[in-house]
């Protein structure tokens, strides 16, 4: 089903949406919020620029977005992808606890915040370009790759980490991290390391149009919780 969203406002796209069948895509979006909340069984193509809270509490669906997302997008979101060929904004993946979320261009501060894993679910988000300060905050599980595609400078912002407890991030840059805070320690990425981030930068590059291979081969640093300095130290007295 193809809907025209122009002149619809977000309950009212959202409610066409919930009716349409399985394939679903958007012309002319416009801001319009929470698109695709708690979706399961289908395909959805978004051509604009969709509002906040996209595919929050996805659960299984696919949503790609020709141009760019604002904030929250893929907030608390449990399951399925969603591919974003532009930008995204704030509080990119919030709480997101499964699924995956893929990035051609750059995200906004708080990058994956919350984020957390439980058995198999383990969440991802992949940016292609740089992303804001506080990526990866309380981070409690999961995966974040921030590629730097283009870039002569460092791809995140300060604050790297902060109150991270689980999960990893991986940063392909050769410049020095910089403002990363205790509970984080940084290493440069092994070459195992780097195979097991292998099939989410195949799965970036097939849709981006890059070379997996050499993303794979350049410098990554990898941060991981640090155990001797660890998240409850924020709120204890020393």
């Amino acid at each position: 089903m193809r809907i025209d969203a122009e002149k619809l406002a977000f309950r009212q796209l959202n409610e066409q949406v919930r009716a349409a069948g399985n394939i679903i895509e958007i012309d002319r979006c416009c801001g319009q919020r929470y698109i695709g909340c708690g979706l399961k069984d289908a395909a959805l193509t978004i051509h604009g620029t969709p509002g906040n809270a996209l595919g929050a509490y996805l659960d299984g669906a696919s949503i790609v977005v020709r141009g760019n997302a604002q904030d929250a997008t893929g907030d608390t979101m449990n399951d399925g992808r969603i591919v974003i060929h532009g930008h995204a904004g704030d509080g990119l993946g919030y709480a997101m606890r499964g699924g995956r979320i893929l990035v051609k261009g750059n995200a906004g501060y708080r990058t994956g915040i919350h984020m957390k894993q439980y058995e198999t679910k383990k969440p991802v988000i992949v940016v292609g370009g740089k992303v804001g300060s506080f990526l990866g905050e309380y981070l409690a599980g999961g995966l974040i790759i921030v590629l730097g595609i283009g870039m002569d400078e460092l791809p995140v912002g300060h604050f790297t980490g902060t109150g991270m407890h689980g999960g990893s991030i991986f940063i392909r840059t050769r410049h020095e991290l910089i403002d990363l805070p205790a509970q984080v320690t940084a290493a440069v990425a092994t070459d195992e390391q780097k195979q097991d981030i292998r099939p989410w930068l195949s799965d970036f590059a097939s849709h981006f149009g890059v070379d997996a291979d050499t993303l794979a081969a350049d410098h990554f640093w990898r941060l991981s919780p640090n155990a001797a300095n660890p998240y409850h130290q924020l709120y204890t007295a020393n």
